[in-house]
């Protein structure tokens, strides 16, 4: 799988000093990033094998800021690559050569929060888990939450649609998503939803979710916060056979339980999540699931009665209940840091795809077998209870054809996704990393409506351009 970056616009980068010119005319000259080195920090995301440095990057600090941006780059014919925090996995803020980085991470309030109808009115620079913060006092939160909610930001988690641990139970970012405020490349400024569950007409703000910042800049969101439950408790189920973990949890899902998360990890996963995180997982077992209950404490204990009950018949070779908030603590510790545990040993591509849970044990079983063929290692740890798969496909990038060897088992494990009845993408967005591989998913004339979708909103395809799909095809588009 090769990726590559279209030919810049000479025309553009032969104007640059003009079009920083015209950018420091909207923005205080703080806000405004040129020299090489500042811009340098921009010139990735978080699939950092891939880096190209922008023409410049612009932080700006209100919505009327970014509509005059915005008009000025439409009107000069000038690409723009939005970015929240940067943390995006299949390179979806990665700029090019002749576009600015229009950066939101300035937008960052709380602007007000409604209590009694559970909504919250924020700026998409503010943080995941920034929003939870803010309402906690009230025994409120926000539920989408994403491995990086430290850092990752609204906007970007409106972009790619993301998810986290706890999406079985309480969705995506679009089941928490009421109203944005959408900046249009003319500089239009448009109200799309609201604070109420839904809109008549069309489901525009469907559309927006996802889009991967194509359609234009959001720079602020309604979003739903919910009452948290009384408690909650996970417990672990450690297998002797990965194919155990999978029908497990292929099992809970089909008795009708909806737990909070049913998370999955395989060997490897455990041990390195366990030596960073000391998390008390058990090392003698190939598959480990978390399956955290949530509710009031005869709801919990009679859950998780029925959770084992559904698991003994697969062997499991340990249970472990939590019985303590720091066990709890502990047990999502380890699940939580486990991409960046996987980065103290190895080099690794986090792949992304969608399955039923019911082909769970063989995809398992097939990501092994691929992976070994071509003489790599792979770490599973995923969303199993709604089939989002993120197998880790470690690699050393000091080993010339290794970074290659990584992307073609990457290719091989989202085809599989896709031959099975799943989807390239769970939660990380098409971005660069699978933008050639849509072909694979979709014919040619899916592709074309969704590029004439993409169209109407930027008609000279300046929003994140060289994303979501194949550059032969939007050439002939």
């Amino acid at each position: 799988m090769s990726i590559a970056f279209p030919k810049p616009d000479e025309a553009i980068l032969s104007r640059r000093k003009d079009i920083i010119g015209g950018l420091g005319r909207i923005v205080a000259p703080e806000a405004l990033i040129v020299s090489e080195d500042e811009r340098r920090a921009f010139e990735t995301d978080g699939l950092t094998a891939y880096r190209q440095m922008p023409l410049a990057v612009v932080l700006p600090s209100s919505t009327e800021e970014i509509s005059a941006i915005m008009r000025f780059c439409q009107e000069n014919g000038v690409k723009v690559v939005p970015r929240g925090a940067g943390t995006s996995l299949c390179g979806g803020a990665i700029p090019q050569a002749d576009a600015i980085v229009l950066g939101v991470s300035k937008m960052n309030r709380v602007l007000d929060v409604d209590f009694q109808n559970r909504i919250a009115r924020v700026e998409t620079g503010i943080t995941n888990l920034g929003i939870s913060q803010a309402v906690a006092h009230e025994g409120f939160f926000y539920a989408p939450d994403p491995s990086s909610q430290l850092a990752c930001t609204i906007a970007g988690n409106i972009a790619m649609n993301s998810g986290g641990a706890h999406c079985l139970k309480y969705g995506v970012t679009t089941n928490n998503l009421l109203g944005v405020t959408l900046v249009q490349i003319d500089g239009t400024v448009v109200q799309i939803g609201g604070e109420h569950l839904d809109s008549a007409g069309y489901d525009l703000l469907g559309l927006i979710t996802g889009s991967e910042g194509q359609l234009g800049v959001v720079t602020e969101a309604v979003v739903r916060i919910l009452r948290a439950a009384e408690g909650a408790r996970p417990a672990l189920f450690g297998f002797e056979r990965v194919e155990d973990a999978g029908a497990c949890t292929a099992a809970i899902i089909a008795a009708g339980i909806i737990p909070v998360a049913l998370e999955y990890m395989d060997k490897p996963a455990i041990q390195i999540c366990e030596a960073f995180a000391h998390a008390g997982y058990p090392l003698d077992v190939e598959a480990m699931l978390i399956v955290e209950v949530e509710g009031s404490d005869q709801e919990i204990d009679d859950m998780l009665r029925r959770i084992v009950a559904i698991a003994e018949p697969f062997r499991p070779k340990t249970i472990k209940v939590s019985q303590s908030e720091a066990e709890s603590a502990a047990i999502w510790k380890g699940r939580k840091s486990a991409f960046g545990a996987t980065g103290r040993v190895a080099d690794y591509i986090c792949m992304d795809g969608t399955i039923p849970t019911g082909q769970l044990p063989y995809v398992l079983r097939r990501i092994d077998e691929i992976t070994k063929s071509y003489g790599l290692g792979v770490a599973n740890v995923f969303h199993a209870g709604d089939g989002n798969l993120h197998p880790l496909v470690m690699f050393n990038i000091n080993k010339p054809g290794e970074m290659e060897k990584a992307e073609a088992v990457g290719e091989e494990i989202l085809k599989l996704c896709v031959e099975v009845g799943g989807c390239l993408t769970g939660e990380h967005g098409v971005g660069i990393e699978k933008r050639d591989l849509m072909t694979h998913q979709f014919s040619a004339t899916d592709l074309a409506q969704q590029m004439r979708v993409r169209s109407v909103f930027d008609p000279l395809w300046l929003l994140n351009p060289a994303k979501v799909f194949p550059l032969e095809g939007r050439l002939a588009a």
